[in-house]
């Protein structure tokens, strides 16, 4: 493994809850980051939702709302309340959109959950992280998610989660860096839980 390559980290975990916790992040140079608020993270990413799905999922933005629509149905997948940027717990900034709908959501769980983008200090670099929490997929179906759930959740959803992400970041370093800019996804651990 050539340790030059700058390094995606990414975790995703079944929490106990039978939530679902996701990050994926990059570490810049505080010049190059500075390029990259949260608001311009989101609509890149809506971008790339488009492209990399081929327009199968087209996210639709209002000032309240970001919706991921199936195609060119009124269906929902993913609908998320729009907060504003604000000032993260620790120094930086983040933009939350808090999970309110849709079809890929528990239904007992429409208000529950929650996808952030983010831009902090981290030592000598600055970290641009995604992150989704607290999420109740429906294809997991309660809290008590049989195997057979759990892998269909694994093999399907998580996985095209994690890919979308990462060549997301991966998109956003090479747009920054220049096109010869090489990353490679690294495991880390940010919570506990079952791996997905």
């Amino acid at each position: 493994m050539n340790e030059n390559l700058t390094p995606i980290a990414c975790q995703q975990v079944l929490q106990q809850d039978a939530s679902v916790f996701s990050i994926q992040w990059l570490d810049l140079p505080p010049e190059l980051a500075e390029r990259q608020p949260p608001q311009r993270l989101l609509a890149s990413y809506l971008v790339h939702i488009r492209r990399f799905t081929c327009g199968l999922v087209r996210p639709v933005r209002t000032d309240a709302e970001v919706e991921f629509r199936l195609w060119r149905t009124p269906w929902s997948l993913l609908r998320f309340s729009l907060g504003p940027v604000e000032s993260a717990q620790q120094p930086g900034e983040q933009l939350s959109l808090r999970i309110c709908g849709g079809l890929l959501v528990q239904a007992r769980s429409c208000n529950r959950g929650e996808l952030v983008f983010s831009r902090r200090p981290q030592g000598e670099k600055t970290r641009i992280a995604l992150l989704l929490a607290d999420y109740c997929p429906l294809l997991l179906g309660g809290p008590e998610p049989s195997l057979l759930r759990k892998w269909l959740y694994r093999f399907t959803q998580a996985a095209i989660h994690k890919i979308v992400t990462v060549r997301f970041l991966r998109r956003v370093y090479r747009e920054l860096a220049g096109a010869g800019a090489c990353c490679r996804v690294v495991k880390v651990q940010v919570r506990c839980g079952e791996e997905i």
